[in-house]
């Protein structure tokens, strides 16, 4: 085996790795919302939000993910996930949250995210223009 080919092995399991702790975190996250969990109702209010749009926001989440978990979809669920923290990040910056532990979490979390994706799928960076 060729030393291009076992690194290229090496960070599609490093992609697989970070994809499915991204994607634990995720399906941990939309559950709260699901079965409507104090915490997750408290900080849907504590964002502005009606209460009732918790178990919203959940199907929303749980959807991207699901299309995010299966390998010939996971690009699509990638971008409707990162549209989901890009609203988060907009809720918190409206009701002013502290800027390192609640606005940049989700923007680190989707970098992370799409850093996974790319290890898995090399030919993304290709589409970006970023790799000929």
């Amino acid at each position: 085996m060729s030393t291009a080919t076992a690194r290229g092995r090496l960070s599609g399991r490093f992609g697989v790795v970070i994809s499915v702790l991204v994607g634990a975190f995720l399906v941990f996250d939309a559950a709260g919302k699901l079965a409507g969990v104090p915490q997750a109702k408290d900080g849907t209010a504590a964002l502005g939000f009606p209460v009732g749009q918790t178990f919203v926001m959940g199907i929303v989440l749980a959807v991207c993910v699901m299309v995010y978990a299966i390998p010939r979809t996971a690009v699509l669920g990638a971008l409707g996930i990162t549209a989901y923290l890009g609203g988060a990040v907009t809720a918190n910056m409206r009701v002013e949250a502290p800027l390192f532990s609640a606005v940049l979490f989700a923007v680190y979390f989707g970098v992370l995210m799409w850093v996974g994706m790319v290890l898995r799928r090399p030919e993304l960076l290709k589409v970006a223009g970023l790799t000929r």
